[in-house]
């Protein structure tokens, strides 16, 4: 399975590439990118799309050491990246200021180097399978890789997407507005970091108690996950809402969008709290192979509630990037209620 994986992934990265590079002007437009970022961000989006091999190789090294129940290494893996970024984001953008070109660079070169220590290390570490060139074909265990998989690429690429919708609606209110959002999401994925931790990890440790026939294990880790994820996210919510102007400073200094950074994590902080509710119901099911559901409601999400909503509130006379926010934690609450409904099928249907 290891080796399908790698050579799909491979094959997927060199089509990404040629996509990211070849479609970068096109891609830029459909955000509606202001012309005066236009060059700026295709820019970014070509150095993205040449070192997204390096993005997906230390993605797939990180699931595979996970999937084994080693989350220490994938742990030191990020730690080194983000260290190389930090010092790559101040060389290349305070002192050669390369802007958004070095903003990318830096992210790319942080995962490559992240890749060959990962590499290295890797070839030190006892393992409990070997893997050699002849493994790295396609087997029919990829049918099952791609059953399980397939529906989550699909909520991620639809998530992306929705995202990139996001973005147009936001471009619509002007270059302060969109600097504004672009702040606010490096915070929103400070906020985001333990919720989506908590998934990650619970779908492999629900998946092994599962396997193992300890229903009453993954249903308390789930509960775990969401108790110990809302008690964290009450001070992220704390940290957005009421600091939001303060940490946006870090990341900008024009004062038009610091405030507007600030509007938007205002109505988006209660997702720091709604979301690990979410995030664990999502592990659980994951956990249980229901990836189809989990990509089903992502889209019932994305679809009813989060692009409409942030669609009405950007094309209001008054808008605001804090109307715009909201958006993100009512589709949550509307994910939570679906989730609620589908436990009590799932469990009823198994007689848990």
């Amino acid at each position: 399975m290891i080796g399908s994986a790698i050579l799909f992934f491979l094959i997927v990265g060199i089509a990404l590439t040629a996509v990211l590079i070849v479609f970068a002007e096109p891609i830029a437009r459909l955000m509606r990118s202001p012309e005066a970022a236009l060059d700026n961000t295709v820019s970014y989006v070509r150095i993205c799309g040449a070192g997204i091999l390096f993005i997906i190789a230390y993605n797939v090294i990180s699931c595979i050491l996970r999937g084994i129940g080693n989350s220490r290494l994938p742990l030191i893996f990020v730690a080194i990246a983000c260290a190389v970024n930090i010092v790559g984001d101040y060389t290349l953008i305070a002192i050669f200021h390369m802007d958004e070109a070095g903003a990318a660079l830096a992210t790319v070169g942080a995962q490559a180097v992240s890749v060959v220590l990962s590499l290295i290390i890797l070839r030190k570490e006892k393992l409990p399978f070997t893997l050699k060139a002849k493994d790295i074909v396609f087997s029919r265990e990829l049918g099952s890789f791609l059953k399980i998989g397939s529906p989550i690429a699909l909520q991620e690429l639809m998530t992306q997407v929705s995202f990139l919708a996001l973005i147009a609606f936001i471009n619509n209110l002007g270059l302060e507005a969109s600097g504004g959002y672009g702040v606010a999401n490096k915070i929103v994925t400070f906020v985001m970091l333990i919720p989506s931790s908590i998934m990650q990890s619970l779908s492999s440790f629900i998946a092994q108690n599962v396997g193992a026939g300890r229903e009453d294990r993954a249903r308390k880790t789930m509960l775990t996950g969401m108790g110990l994820g809302a008690f964290i996210g009450v001070f992220m919510f704390i940290l957005a809402f009421f600091c939001g102007a303060g940490i946006s400073n870090i990341f900008a200094s024009d004062e038009g969008v610091i405030l507007r950074s600030a509007e938007y994590l205002k109505g988006f902080a209660p997702e720091a709290i709604v979301t690990a509710v979410l995030f664990s119901f999502m592990g659980y099911f994951s956990g249980h192979g229901k990836t189809l559901f989990v990509m089903i409601q992502s889209l019932m999400q994305t679809l009813i509630v989060r692009l409409p909503v942030a669609y009405i509130m950007a094309s209001r006379p008054d808008a605001n990037l804090t109307l715009i926010g909201i958006a993100a934690p009512l589709a949550t609450v509307f994910g939570i209620l679906i989730n609620v409904g589908y436990y009590l099928y799932f469990r009823k249907k198994t007689k848990m």
